[in-house]
């Protein structure tokens, strides 16, 4: 890629990743709000499992694409450009995107456990263990994250900026075993490990559910679990199943550019900015493609769901209240129209009545 297309290449960037700011944060927090504050008819595990998601994924946009992506290609010198902003961001975007991947490992692990064990499935129902499991992630993420803070120096760099030579510090990837061994523990913990478990487990979910299908007809099957539990157990395996797909797809692109830079073309003279190399260009693709990741679950709610979708229209057209007030109008009409029929019923037993607040009646005469 040379002159026009390196140009064209840097302008969509410029403005992919603003536009990923402007329309994944606000996606996200309106989805944690319809799936924690409205359910979408979802279990209790996956209301709190997505709702982390959400979360994790907002910080993630904040962190690596608005505060890091969006600024290196729209202002010459951002601020994490100096102590300790360098290392402090890295340990962010580390934690961030560690959160996210674990988070859909976890609960697809724990939609395995459910499927297999009825005693796993009484545990994981409760939303109390599933919140301290998603702390409990975000935690040991972070916590994990932190060697990431030193992997990064500042250093003075030399720059033509219209035709004028200037230094100016720059945060820069520390040449050192250190930096490189924690470089490769956290792309482990924070893809390839995931990456495997997700389809590894997906695997087993799929067999699991063809060998039951096989094993008794759909009437043992409603019997056993139950209409609305088996029903709604499919649709959190199913939305499960495509935000995993989705993980894997837009993930492993960028696991295998990443690992292929920093083995082939890991050297301190090596031009990442230079887009006549190819890997530099499939490497900003494939990061183009793992970034989506963090603002696409929105939409794949939207296409998969159809409690999410009607729970939308619902929320979009403020018809809410509207049906909230025919339900009360309809419920106390009903109530109304019950007690009069159960006026007219005839009695198969004796009756008691009780006269209360009798007041004497005076006739023509003037006798009571």
């Amino acid at each position: 890629m040379e002159g026009a297309g390196v140009t064209v290449f840097v302008t969509v960037q410029r403005i992919y990743y603003p536009f990923l700011c402007i329309m994944g944060i606000p996606a996200n927090l309106f989805t944690f709000y319809m799936i924690y504050f409205r359910k979408c008819g979802m279990s209790n595990a996956a209301v709190v499992y997505l709702s982390c998601l959400a979360i994790a994924d907002t910080f993630y946009l904040i962190w690596v694409i608005l505060l890091d992506l969006t600024l290196t290609f729209w202002i010459l010198q951002p601020f994490w450009h100096s102590q300790p902003w360098c290392g402090i961001l890295g340990f962010l975007q580390h934690g961030s995107l560690s959160s996210s991947s674990w988070i859909v490992v976890v609960f697809t692990i724990e939609r395995y456990l459910v499927l297999k064990s009825t005693t796993a499935k009484q545990r994981f129902s409760e939303a109390g263990v599933t919140k301290l499991t998603c702390v409990a992630i975000v935690v040991l993420s972070h916590l994990a994250s932190v060697p990431m803070g030193w992997i990064n120096t500042v250093k003075l760099v030399n720059f033509t900026v219209d035709g004028e030579n200037m230094t100016l510090p720059r945060c820069l990837y520390r040449e050192h075993t250190y930096s490189t061994v924690v470089v490769w523990i956290a792309s482990f913990l924070s893809g390839g490990i995931p990456i495997v478990l997700v389809i590894l487990f997906n695997y087993l979910i799929g067999y699991h559910l063809c060998r039951a299908s096989n094993l008794f007809t759909k009437e043992e099957q409603r019997v056993m679990h139950g209409r609305s539990t088996r029903g709604m157990l499919k649709r959190t395996i199913f939305l499960l199943g495509t935000i995993s797909v989705a993980f894997v797809v837009l993930s492993l692109p960028r696991f295998v550019t990443y690992c292929i830079l920093r083995t082939k073309y890991n050297d301190e003279s090596f031009d990442r900015n230079d887009y006549s190399i190819p890997i530099n260009v499939a490497g900003d693709v494939a990061n183009m493609l793992h970034n989506l990741n963090s603002s696409t679950n929105f939409l794949l709610y939207c296409v998969v769901s159809s409690r999410f979708r009607q729970e939308l229209v619902q929320v979009v057209t403020c018809s809410a209240k509207v049906l909230e007030l025919g339900s009360v109008f309809t419920n106390t009409t009903m109530k109304v129209f019950a007690v009069a029929d159960h006026k007219c019923l005839p009695s198969n037993g004796p009756v008691a009545v009780v006269l209360t607040s009798l007041k004497p009646r005076e006739d023509k005469d003037g006798d009571t």
